[in-house]
């Protein structure tokens, strides 16, 4: 019976000294980065402690005001760092700390909270004293004149404002004079840029292929074909020679031809007057023409586009003259 209790004893005493052991490991401590400022000047306040790994520490909550004299400006997060010692860990908080009324005073001791082995405990840091200065004046001198402030030189971010200012406003008097010189020219403010005009000949002939690739005339809409084909000749005329084709009747187009001679060759006046002739009997007299008439008339256009097509004139191309020999001058004296 002794025995056992001899060595419940022994575990027992072996366990306070280890939890003696770790608890003398683990330290708080306070400091200031100066004990001396001037009034209003700030200086930081250094809570830190030191303890195992295994150990849970609570940092003290410091209240705005310290001693009603010290305010607390500002907190920092709690900063871990390992120790030369692989079991052992650092754990730092600082405050801005400042004063504003001159004197020694003295900061309190702060207590941290630990939880080590399922106990838990706590242990105060050290008292730091705060001594604040007033501003020695020399009376000697008397009144002086207030400093002016110093000027600091203009960064760009200040600068851009009034860059990004100066540019609408040039903006603005740009687009007035603009539109003003535009309006006095009887022209809009902004135009669409325009697309190159393909030639007269081109959007024709094209035009007649659809036609022909429809075979209108021989899906007996032979009035749709001949209108389609008359109003295609009709703006070739207009685009080709000026003439008001849409707006004039089969006999005014014939006259103005006959008008302005050297415009179309004889041959090429006799096909167009055939077309349209025949295009009138068909949309105003419900004349039917024969099947060889539709394919003539198709054949007619072709014929009368592309002997009145306004040729490109042809880019001149500029050989190199490739010399057989060299040849030398020489002064005959």
């Amino acid at each position: 019976m002794k025995l056992r209790i001899n060595i419940l004893f022994f575990f027992t005493l072996l366990i306070f000294i280890s939890g003696l052991t770790n608890a003398q490991q683990i330290k708080a401590t306070a400091s200031l980065d100066s004990a001396n400022i001037l009034i209003g000047d700030q200086v930081k306040l250094f809570l830190e402690i030191d303890h195992p790994k295994n150990v849970k520490v609570e940092f003290p909550q410091l209240p705005d005001t310290i001693q009603s004299l010290i305010e607390v400006l500002e907190r920092s997060k709690v900063d871990t760092f390992e120790m030369d010692s692989e079991e052992l860990m650092k754990q730092i908080q600082s405050y801005t700390i400042t004063s504003f009324d001159s004197g020694s005073y003295r900061i309190p001791p702060y207590w941290f909270t630990f939880e080590m082995d399922g106990l838990v405990d706590s242990v105060p840091s050290n008292g730091v004293t705060l001594n604040v200065y007033s501003m020695t004046v020399d009376t000697t001198k008397g009144p002086t004149d207030i400093k002016m402030p110093y000027s600091a030189p203009l960064s760009l971010k200040e600068v851009i404002p009034y860059i990004l200012g100066v540019i609408l406003i040039g903006a603005i008097i740009f687009l007035v004079l603009y539109s003003i010189k535009r309006k006095k020219k009887n022209k809009p403010i902004f135009t669409r840029p325009q697309k190159p005009q393909e030639p007269a000949h081109i959007v024709a002939l094209r035009e007649l292929d659809r036609i022909k690739n429809e075979k209108l005339w021989q899906k007996d809409k032979t009035k749709q074909y001949y209108s389609e084909v008359t109003d295609t000749l009709r703006e070739y005329i207009e685009d080709r020679f000026e003439i008001s084709a849409m707006e004039q009747t089969t006999d005014e187009i014939l006259t103005s031809f006959r008008n302005r001679k050297g415009l179309l060759g004889e041959k090429s006046f006799n096909n167009l007057s055939q077309i349209l002739s025949l295009a009138d009997l068909v949309k105003f007299a419900k004349y039917k023409p024969l099947p060889d008439d539709d394919n003539l008339t198709l054949v007619n256009s072709y014929f009368f586009i592309n002997d009145t097509k306004k040729e490109e004139p042809k880019k001149e191309v500029k050989e190199d003259k490739e010399d057989d020999e060299n040849v030398e001058e020489v002064d005959i004296k």
